[in-house]
């Protein structure tokens, strides 16, 4: 059977896509917004009510329920896992609703990433209705949707590991980029905090009996903020600081949050030793003050490797056959869910959603026309992973 007897079903389809994307991004689902993921956790789920998709909820307690979808496939061939999250950055009330804008769509999560699970349904959509023998005939799918990933996933990436252990391949539907480029990198994030304790005195009367965190605290982020190495991927910003009752009392109580990035996990884990040994140095250079450090290495990085390449080239194959872009994209320097999947030796590669720009921001936008090809890509690749004729 040729590509052009099945891929033709996304084709025409343009108003179904859209009327799915819209579906999930009227929702609210902030991540601290436990109704409204839920709510798109059920939208999601009809999405993905196929013939040979299984479906689970993975329940939380703090943010709305994890899902798996799971196929049977062709068990000769290794598991293929699709990853996305359905939460979005913004509170309610703070940037809402679907909007057309000529050939642009806008909202919360059109790119980010609700776009991209529109993608990934429509894609096995499609297979079922159109490939001979659907989706029994492709490999084993593990889709992996979490609703915590803008937190950093402290529960979806345990969900994630149950789900895709097996597998050889990981494909994460974030926000797409100018031409289409492939994610084959990104690197790792962390939360270092500083807590500095001292002793409380009186500006005037007894200032030499206090003993001032908040110099204890200000030694340690002059020695946190010189440890950034542009050279070697690794920076360190110190984004917020607090401390103190006014100024006419010496503070017995300071502290200091940092964000740290990284291009292995080793320098990661270098990195929060030396910001140990700055808190060390920095309290013992104001007597009587003591720091404590907590956090430390969060998000592995997405580490370039022979076999994310390989897997990039093959979807690029796919991609270029659907007319879409297919370049490598530079280095990134916030993280996803594909460094969870990377940290378990999977071949990843990420940002496979729609096109489009400004996500984290109000002018959050895709390219609509990019809905149907990513589509059509995805399944491309699928088909091609099965060894079928015209994939």
């Amino acid at each position: 059977m040729s590509a052009d007897s099945w891929t033709g079903w996304w084709r025409g389809r343009q108003d179904a896509f859209e009327e799915a994307l819209r579906g999930l991004v009227e929702v609210n689902s902030f991540t601290d917004n436990r109704q409204g993921g839920l709510e798109v956790g059920r939208r999601l789920s009809a999405l993905f009510r196929l013939a040979g998709v299984e479906a689970r909820a993975v329940p939380s307690t703090r943010y709305a329920d994890h899902w798996v979808f799971r196929t049977g496939g062709d068990a000769r061939l290794p598991p293929v896992a699709l990853i996305g999250h359905l939460d979005t950055v913004f509170p309610p009330g703070t940037f809402e609703g679907y909007r057309i804008d000529g050939a642009l769509r806008r909202g919360p999560g059109v790119l980010d990433m609700k776009g991209g699970l529109v993608v990934v349904a429509f894609a096995l959509r499609g297979l079922a209705e159109s490939h001979p023998g659907g989706l029994d005939a492709l490999p084993p799918l593990r889709v992996v949707v979490v609703s915590d990933e803008e937190v950093g996933s402290p529960e979806g990436a345990g969900v994630i590991r149950e789900a895709i252990t097996g597998s050889n391949a990981a494909l994460v539907f974030e926000s797409g980029r100018a031409q289409d480029a492939i994610i084959t990198r990104r690197k790792g994030t962390g939360n270092v905090s500083a807590v500095g304790h001292g002793k409380a005195a009186h500006a005037g009367n007894a200032h030499a009996e206090g003993k001032n965190a908040i110099w204890a605290i200000a030694r340690w982020v002059d020695a946190a903020q010189q440890l950034t190495d542009y050279a070697r991927g690794i920076t360190v910003n110190v984004g917020k600081i607090s401390g103190g009752l006014g100024k006419n009392t010496v503070p017995e109580h300071a502290e200091a949050h940092a964000d740290i990035r990284y291009l292995t996990r080793a320098d990661g884990e270098a990195l929060v030793e030396r910001l140990r040994e700055a808190a060390e140095r920095a309290a013992a250079s104001v007597p009587g003050t003591r720091l404590e450090l907590s956090g430390g290495v969060n998000r592995d990085p997405l580490e370039r490797t022979p076999a994310n390449v390989a897997l990039m080239e093959e979807y690029a194959r796919a991609a270029r056959a659907s007319g879409l872009g297919a370049v490598e994209a530079a280095l990134i320097g916030g993280a996803s869910d594909a460094s969870t999947s990377a940290s378990m030796g999977i071949a990843s590669i990420d940002g496979l959603g729609p096109r489009g720009k400004g996500f984290h921001t109000v002018d959050e936008q895709i390219e609509v026309e990019t809905l149907v090809p990513k589509a059509e890509a995805l399944a491309r690749f699928l088909v091609g992973r099965a060894g079928a004729s015209g994939g």
